[in-house]
């Protein structure tokens, strides 16, 4: 039986585009499952999306034969195994919540992955309430003086484990320039919502000194512009008067994991495709 494939597409957007795709896919007995697009009138750029059953065809075949289109349409294109769990890198310091939620979702089966490490800048003590089995565990102190070096060793990691997605569950360093490019386009991180106010330690408790009436959290890929990167999920949530900081940070950790988890999900199921400074997010 023909495992189910992912086929992902953007160009400029023209005429017939979609056609063309649905046509290529019928002529050799492909069966569409599901099939989403947008087109971008502020810039003119076509995006899609195909889960496809392709029968007795091969992924190469496929992959071949589509070829001669995406270069006719000049698409950057991508063909993928839809079942087949990505592989990735966590990365986390001493706030393990969203590590957690994630290696839970993992475990019940909700996220389509395969943990190859974690990498935290912390002993493992630090977040000795995280069941991490049996996932290999770096720890990777960095210092401004060894930061070129220990960023070195996460590409290292990275690349002899087949790492496809990195995700920074609360890593609370600053990657570089050179360490955002590297990951260009395949690096999660999250933060909560208030930037660019209240920076630094404490946000929430900033936030309740300055009675905020609503919380909530970001998910982005990692850019050199420190979070400000294309943005994949945000959600908030109202909160009150009557609310503790130490209530915004249980909640803040609440939004934290929800947001991440999904981000995570829709980059897993090829859901997201970049748009400049943003992207489009076909959800299923």
């Amino acid at each position: 039986m023909s495992e189910p494939l992912v086929l992902t597409l953007s160009c400029a957007d023209r005429p017939g585009i979609t056609a063309r795709v649905t046509s290529f896919l019928f002529e050799r007995g492909g069966n569409i499952l599901e099939a989403q697009q947008f087109n971008d009138r502020t810039s003119d750029a076509f995006f899609m999306r195909v889960e496809f059953d392709p029968a007795n065809v091969g992924r190469a075949a496929i992959r071949e034969g589509f070829a001669s289109i995406a270069t006719e349409y000049a698409m950057d294109w991508k063909l993928s195994l839809r079942d087949r769990p990505r592989r990735v890198l966590l990365m986390v310091s001493k706030f393990d919540h969203c590590l957690a939620d994630l290696l839970y979702r993992w475990r019940i089966g909700e996220l389509p992955m395969d943990p190859v490490a974690i990498v935290s800048n912390h002993p493992r003590e630090a977040i000795e309430h995280t069941h991490l089995g049996e996932i290999p565990f770096h720890h990777l102190p960095v210092t401004r003086e060894t930061k070129q070096e220990q960023e070195a060793q996460v590409r290292k990691i990275a690349e002899d484990t087949g790492a496809e997605l990195v995700v920074l569950a609360r890593y609370m360093q600053i990657l570089s320039d050179e360490q955002a490019a590297h990951f260009s386009g395949r690096c999660i991180n999250i933060h909560h919502s208030f930037l660019p106010g209240f920076k630094g330690a404490k946000p929430y408790h900033q936030a309740h000194e300055r009675g905020v009436k609503m919380i909530g959290a970001t998910a982005h890929y990692v850019t050199s512009d420190l979070d400000e990167g294309p943005i994949i999920h945000q959600a908030a949530e109202p909160i009150s008067h009557a609310d503790t900081p130490e209530e915004l940070v249980r909640k803040g950790r609440e939004i934290e994991n929800r947001v991440l988890a999904e981000a995570v999900r829709l980059h897993l199921e090829e859901r997201v495709l970049l748009n400049g400074k943003r992207t489009v997010v076909f959800r299923g």
